[in-house]
């Protein structure tokens, strides 16, 4: 949502005034709500705080009322909506059909907190603009201003409000490691030199963080990874008239197994731990991969790999990339770590590097050609939208179709499937996905795929 928003020129945040007591609640339903005082028991009529389903509730009565809107000049999050432009005029004019839409649905807004017309704004803790998003200095002086921590719990909890803008920190996990190994279970605490220099050095890099920018999803992404003896790092970016421009920044150490590892499979882990963490971004676009180990770029050739190095690449099948090898001294990279000693082999109190993905399954191996123009799941999208079946399949395939289509959904132009983790993913075909659906328009489905 950050990301949707930066990047105009003027913007208007809008409140909403007691919003949970705008909803009623149904009659039938009243008397859940039910509480005793010494005057007599009283149920509330407009959904109070404290129920447990009163957040979604909200934020799905908020999305229903501007769903046409979102996404295109609205962001909504709770009870703040965030109009924006990329002019004055594109910004009033926005505004006004979202206040028509209050009058609509007797949305009642707090104009105390409201601002129109501005050129920025803080949302969620940063600050949106047309340069981009950047830290919110007023969430920071409380931690540019505290002294050193004295325990356990006081460490924890500066790491827990740097870690909040470690998007915008180079080599956090690099900075932060003395701080982390106090965390290890069973370590004393003794806060010494160098655990005071990162604190400081953390506090300084709050303070001057850079602005990152929103992607341009006309544009290829350009991955820069890199690795140590004891942890991966990750930059994800763009090239603007030919500047490269940062818009994430991810590290993590390693665990006791992977510290284990040989340098080429610490160097691919490094990918897969950026296409993991980035892969909302990458999925459908082109990557271009910088590495500083020149055996990637032959390794997805060869046959008689490990069998963890072979899982991996068949991971990376998924996405549209390019490896290109970059020397170590020009790539500019978070956590840019490779030239560092291990010193401690402690266990840290951070998050486990995964080495896999979430729904660990493949959406396409095979390349489209031209003798097989269709992607895997047309007879799928097929039936679905016609409940036809293709007559070219045999009874059992036939049979098995029917099975698989009930864990998917068809939602012009896209298909999601329900995977076995609870989440809704989408599938995506292996080529351009606008080629795909404009020769199914015109040759391949007789209509059916696509055009719903």
């Amino acid at each position: 949502m950050l990301e949707r928003f930066a990047g105009h020129s003027h913007y208007c945040f809008l409140d909403g005034y007691s919003g949970y007591n705008q909803i009623a609640i149904a009659p039938e339903d009243q008397e859940k709500t039910t509480f005793t005082c010494p005057f007599g028991t009283f149920a509330y009529k407009r959904m109070p705080f404290g129920l447990c389903n009163a957040p979604a509730t909200f934020q799905r009565c908020m999305m229903s009322i501007f769903s046409d809107m979102v996404e295109r000049f609205i962001e909504v999050f709770m009870d703040d909506f965030s109009v924006f432009g990329d002019s004055f005029d594109q910004c009033l004019h926005n505004l006004s059909k979202v206040l028509a839409r209050c009058e609509q649905t007797n949305l009642v807004l707090n104009w105390e907190k409201c601002h129109f017309m501005v050129n920025q704004g803080i949302v969620l803790g940063h600050v949106i603009s047309s340069k981009g998003i950047e830290v919110d200095k007023a969430k920071i002086d409380l931690i540019a201003s505290m002294p050193s921590p004295t325990s356990v719990k006081e460490v924890r909890s500066f790491l827990g409000h740097a870690g909040f803008y470690r998007r915008f920190i180079k080599e956090f996990s690099k900075i932060a490691r003395p701080l982390c190994n106090l965390l290890a279970k069973d370590m004393d605490f003794v806060f010494d030199q160098n655990c005071e220099n990162a604190f400081n050095a953390l506090k300084k890099m709050l303070t001057t963080a850079s602005i990152i920018i929103p992607p341009d999803w006309s544009l290829p992404f350009e991955l820069m990874c890199d690795t140590s003896d004891y942890a991966v790092g990750a930059v994800l970016g763009q090239r603007i008239d030919k500047k490269p421009h940062a818009i994430y920044y991810a590290s993590r150490t390693l665990n006791d197994a992977q510290l284990n590892y040989s340098t080429t499979e610490n160097e691919l882990l490094a990918v897969i731990f950026a296409l993991e963490k980035f892969i909302s971004y990458l999925i459908t676009n082109e990557v271009i991969i910088y590495t500083d180990h020149a055996a990637l770029k032959y390794l997805l050739a060869k046959k008689d790999a490990k069998p963890r190095l072979i899982r991996w690449i068949l991971l990376l099948q998924e996405f549209d990339l390019e490896i290109k090898d970059k020397k170590g001294s020009e790539n500019v990279v978070a956590d840019h770590l490779s030239r560092l000693v291990h010193v401690s082999n402690e266990e840290e109190d951070s998050l486990p590097l995964h080495e896999s993905f979430p729904d660990e399954q493949l959406f396409s191996i095979c390349a489209l050609n031209s003798l097989n123009p269709l992607p895997w799941f047309a007879d799928i999208v097929n039936y679905l939208c016609t409940n036809e079946l293709p007559t070219r399949l045999s009874t059992f395939q036939r049979d098995k179709l029917r099975k698989q289509a009930r864990y998917y959904l068809w939602d012009d132009p896209y298909l999601f499937k329900h995977c076995p983790d609870q989440v809704i993913r989408r599938c995506v075909p292996e080529g351009d996905f606008k080629s795909i659906l404009e020769f199914c328009h015109s040759h391949a489905c007789g209509g059916h795929f696509g055009a719903k």
